[in-house]
């Protein structure tokens, strides 16, 4: 009967907006007109916070996911919207597979039905999915599933999303090291040639740019072995907002805030230090 019951619920919050979440209408038009000159061309989020969602409202861990699911909706699609080139997402970890059966379970369902759900409008919009992890390491349906959403979104030129699933940030770094060591054992490369752009090359996002920005949600000020490598220099924002309450404006407010720093890449930008009179 619980399986059924939530079967039914993830089915209806994937179908339409629940009541339960609150989102303040932002019309494309208002949003343009206050976006900051500098936007980041890489984001990168940690969505947290689906869960704790969930138990403040007295419902289900996975009803605060499949909410989860309707921020996520919304943030792509203004991702697309605003200009922003590259997206990743923290979906699902290594490390969560130690959740409980029924939680894994229904994580692995909304996993179907989001790409059951979400293939023909991304498509549309001509976004690019790229899965950041061990995708062999999935259940047969969910590997099928993200393997036909990359095949179909390959030549896309839009948005690229990234989805790092079944990821871990220290198996991908030990992943691009194995995969290094076995070049220069063949003799295809040698040691001497390793460097950081030869290393970047074997990582799940070779050929795309480091993240400008890192936003985790939930009020976590942590990585949470999320790319260890890509966010060397990113600038990092933390919201207390709980992800399925991530909307636009909160959208907005990382980006402005982002768009306020300094980025001097271990440099000075002090024209007093620099020696200028």
């Amino acid at each position: 009967m619980f399986t059924d019951k939530l079967s039914k619920l993830m089915n209806n919050l994937l179908r339409r907006q629940p009541s339960y979440i609150t989102v303040t209408p932002t019309t494309p038009a208002l949003a343009e007109t206050a976006l900051p000159d500098k936007l980041p061309t890489h984001v990168a989020i940690i969505m947290d916070g689906n869960g704790r969602w969930a138990t403040e409202r007295n419902l289900p861990r996975s009803a605060g996911h499949a909410a989860g699911t309707e921020a996520l909706r919304e943030i792509i699609r203004t991702s697309s919207d605003w200009g922003i080139k590259h997206l990743t997402i923290y979906a699902f970890s290594t490390e969560n597979w130690a959740r409980s059966k029924e939680e894994v379970n229904a994580l692995m369902s909304l996993l179907l039905k989001y790409f059951s759900s979400e293939i023909d409008e991304l498509d549309e919009k001509k976004v690019r999915i790229l899965i950041l992890g061990d995708v062999e390491g999935l259940p047969e349906a969910q590997r099928d599933a993200v393997k036909k959403a990359m095949e179909r979104t390959k030549n896309n030129t839009g948005l690229r999303l990234n989805i790092a699933l079944n990821y871990g940030g220290r198996a991908e770094l030990i992943r691009a090291a194995k995969s290094l060591a076995e070049k220069v054992k063949d003799g295809t490369m040698t040691a001497e040639q390793i460097d950081q752009d030869t290393f970047a090359a074997e990582l799940y996002t070779a050929g795309q740019p480091d993240v400008d920005l890192l936003i985790r949600t939930s009020g976590e000020y942590r990585l949470s072995n999320f790319l260890p490598w890509q966010t060397t220099y990113a600038e990092m924002v933390f919201d207390k907002i709980y992800w399925p309450d991530f909307d636009r404006n909160a959208y907005l407010k990382a980006l402005r805030e982002y768009a306020s720093r300094s980025r001097r890449f271990g440099g000075v930008t002090d024209p007093k230090v620099n020696g200028a009179k």
